[in-house]
């Protein structure tokens, strides 16, 4: 039986996780991962994946799933990553980006995400976690996995990531032509003046973002 897209990277997910840790997702964190609004879509998927003799499921365990079949394209003993197509994504959550004052860029996670590329435009090529709520007002709070398309060209009145002096932070963008500032989007904090001796860069735009369950 053909699997969705989506059913074919949960698939894959499940396999990763048992291969990587010993243990599958709970559903949870599949709806976590996927950008579900809650664990009922994560049931879904999961009965579809039963049904299709994908999966194995143990009555009464939180995390009772076996993989039966392997994942499309892959030998039963290597679990594949999500299937490569136009609409999935598998990013990596590189580190944090401050909404507020810049603070230490934290690179170098394990960490990996896979959802569908309709949350986000355009596509991001990775995602970063906030801390601190200077653009709330945007809808961006703490704790919030943003998506950052990887480029060093924005336009004022983007929201983008920066660097500053080897710290990163999500702002909006304001350019003039005398001088660039960094613009929260919460009245509580000051614009960031990047000052003519700063090393400052763009790093990437804002894209869209996830909001984990908390």
């Amino acid at each position: 039986m053909n699997l969705t897209d989506t059913q074919q990277a949960i698939l894959d997910l499940i396999a990763e996780r048992i291969e990587a840790e010993g243990v599958p997702p709970s559903q949870t964190e599949i709806a976590r991962a996927f950008g579900f609004k809650g664990v009922r879509s994560a049931q879904y998927h999961l009965d579809a994946l039963e049904a299709a003799g994908a999966i194995e499921r143990v009555p009464g365990r939180a995390r009772g799933i076996r993989v039966v079949r392997p994942s499309a394209g892959t030998d039963a003993a290597v679990p594949a990553l999500p299937a490569a197509n136009d609409q999935i994504l598998r990013l990596p959550v590189l580190g944090r980006v401050a909404a507020g004052l810049p603070i230490g860029a934290d690179i170098g996670s394990d960490d990996f995400v896979v959802l569908d590329k309709v949350f986000f435009s355009p596509a991001p090529d990775y995602l970063l976690k906030v801390q601190g709520d200077s653009m709330i007002d945007e809808g961006i709070f703490d704790g919030d996995l943003i998506g950052v398309h990887r480029t060093r060209d924005a336009r004022s009145g983007q929201i983008v990531v920066a660097r500053i002096d080897e710290e990163i932070t999500v702002k909006l963008l304001k350019i003039a032509k005398d001088r660039i500032r960094l613009l929260p989007r919460n009245p509580d904090y000051a614009p960031i003046e990047v000052l003519p001796d700063q090393d400052f860069s763009i790093e990437g735009l804002y894209c869209g973002l996830l909001r984990p369950n908390r």
